[in-house]
C-alpha cells in the first residue's frame, strides 16, 4: 500500500444494480469502460473523471467513487457482485494538526471556548490526509473576482480542481496553502487556511473540484499598507496553475445532516465560505425536503464589497431567509449583522429554543461582541437568560464561532 498522503479517486462501478446494459461502455469516449461476463469495470489509468458516462446510465450504478492508496485492478474488479466498503484511511485528528494550524485554530475558535464536538448528525469528516511533507496537488479551474473593481475590498472565487488525487471534504471543513519561496529570513512561508466555499460533491457536482473565497491583503486592520504573502499568491493565480495543498483540517463547524435542523449563519466577508457551502449543500438537496429553516446574517460595508450578492439574491425564498448589513452606505446610518439578529429576535428566539437549531459564527473576531450581546438582548426580551443558554447550546454542540 501507498502512503496516505498518495490518495487516488477511483472510479468504480456497483455490480449489484449494474443492469449490463452497455450504456456506460458506449457513451465512454475514451474507452475506459470495459465488461467480462461478469460485470462492467472502469480502467483506472484510463478514466479521466470526465463524467460523460454518469447521466446515460439507467440505474446510478455508474455513479460510485472510491479513494484508495492501491488502486483496484481489473481482475479484482470482474470479480466483484458487490463494492467493497469504502475504507479510506484517516491519517490524523485535531489532535495531530500541525504547529501552525494548531495555533490558528485555537484562535478561531475561542469563542466557542475552544474545540468543540461536531452536531451529533454531521458526517464524518476526514482529517490531515495531506502533509507539508506530502501534500496534494491542485490546478486552478477558475480564479473570479467577486467584488467590483472599483473597490478596494478585492475578494475572489477560486477554483481548484484535484483530477485524480482524492481530497474529500465537508461543508465548514478547511485546507492549508503554502505559497512558494521564503520569507525574509530565509524559512519557508507559513500555512495558511482558507474554509471552503463548496459543498461536498464540488464546486461543479462529482468533478473532484473545491473553491475557496480569498480576500487580497493590502493593509492591516489598522489602515496601514501591509503585503499579504499567501492572499496575494492565490489571488494572483492563473487557469491551469498549479498549487499545494494540505489538510483537510476541521472536526467541529460541521453542518447538521438530520431532517428538520435549522441553521442561523452570521458572517461578515470571506467568513461567507463556509455559510455558502451549506446553503449549497442544502440548494441541491431541496427536492428531498429534509431540512429546516436557513437563516443567513451577513455583513459588508456596501453592497459592492459583498461577495456572493447577486447570488444570494437568486436563492428561493423558501430555502434560505436573507438578511443583509451594509455599515458604509451614503446617507445610511451604519448596519451591522447584531443589529439585524435584533430586528429578526421573535424568531431568532423561536430557534434558540428549538433543539434541532444549530448556530455558525464566522468572519472577523470583532463581530463577536456585537453578536453575543445581539442574543442576549433578544433571550432578554423573551424570557430567556443568554448567561444560562449558552453554556448548553455548547455542551449540545449547536453553537460554532471560527473567527481571526
Amino acid at each position: 500500500m501507498n502512503a496516505p498522503g498518495e490518495l487516488k479517486r477511483q472510479h468504480v462501478i456497483d455490480p449489484e444494480i449494474c443492469i449490463r446494459c452497455n450504456t456506460c461502455e458506449e457513451s465512454c469516449p475514451i474507452d475506459a469502460v470495459t465488461h467480462d461476463g461478469n460485470n462492467y469495470v472502469v480502467k483506472f489509468e484510463l478514466c479521466n473523471f470526465c463524467n460523460d458516462c454518469i447521466s446515460p446510465c439507467p440505474t446510478g450504478a455508474i455513479d460510485n467513487w472510491r479513494r484508495v492508496a492501491q488502486p483496484y485492478t481489473l481482475e479484482e474488479q470482474f470479480s466483484w457482485d458487490t463494492l467493497p466498503p469504502d475504507t479510506s484511511p484517516e491519517v490524523a485528528g485535531d489532535d495531530d494538526l500541525p504547529e501552525e494550524v494548531q495555533r490558528i485554530t485555537d484562535i478561531a475558535t475561542q469563542g466557542q471556548g475552544g474545540t468543540a464536538a461536531p452536531p451529533w448528525s454531521a458526517a464524518h469528516p476526514y482529517l490531515n490526509l495531506y502533509t507539508l511533507a506530502r501534500p496534494a496537488e491542485a490546478t486552478v479551474a477558475g480564479n473570479f473576482r467577486l467584488t467590483a473593481a472599483d473597490t478596494s475590498n478585492e475578494i475572489h472565487h477560486i477554483v481548484l480542481d484535484f483530477g485524480p488525487t482524492a481530497f474529500p471534504v465537508l461543508e465548514g471543513q478547511s485546507l492549508g496553502v503554502v505559497p512558494p519561496g521564503v520569507d525574509d529570513a530565509g524559512k519557508p512561508h507559513h500555512i495558511r487556511l482558507y474554509s471552503i466555499a463548496s459543498p461536498r460533491n464540488g464546486e461543479r457536482p462529482d468533478y473532484n473540484n473545491l473553491s475557496l473565497t480569498v480576500k487580497r491583503v493590502t493593509a492591516d486592520r489598522d489602515g496601514n499598507p501591509v503585503h499579504g504573502i499567501a492572499s496575494n499568491y492565490m489571488c494572483d493565480l492563473k487557469k491551469g496553475d498549479k498549487v499545494k495543498v494540505v489538510g483537510p483540517y476541521g472536526a467541529s463547524f460541521l453542518m447538521p445532516n438530520h431532517p428538520g435542523s435549522s441553521i442561523i449563519m452570521i458572517c461578515t466577508g470571506t467568513g461567507s465560505a463556509p455559510m455558502r457551502a451549506m446553503t449549497e449543500r442544502r440548494r441541491r438537496r431541496m427536492g428531498l425536503k429534509e431540512g429546516g429553516e436557513l437563516w443567513l446574517f451577513f455583513g459588508a460595508r456596501t453592497p459592492d464589497e459583498l461577495p456572493y450578492c447577486g447570488p444570494l439574491m437568486k436563492l428561493p425564498k423558501e430555502l434560505i431567509n436573507v438578511n443583509l448589513a451594509y455599515s458604509r452606505l451614503p446617507d445610511q446610518p451604519r448596519q451591522y449583522v447584531q443589529d439585524l439578529i435584533r430586528e429578526r429576535g421573535e424568531d431568532i428566539a423561536r430557534l434558540l429554543k428549538d433543539e434541532n437549531s444549530y448556530i455558525y459564527i464566522c468572519g472577523l473576531k470583532a463581530m463577536e461582541t456585537g453578536v453575543d450581546e445581539a442574543f442576549a438582548d433578544v433571550c432578554r426580551g423573551h424570557g430567556m437568560d443568554w448567561s444560562q443558554l449558552l453554556p448548553v447550546l455548547r455542551a449540545a454542540s449547536r453553537y460554532h464561532v471560527e473567527t481571526y
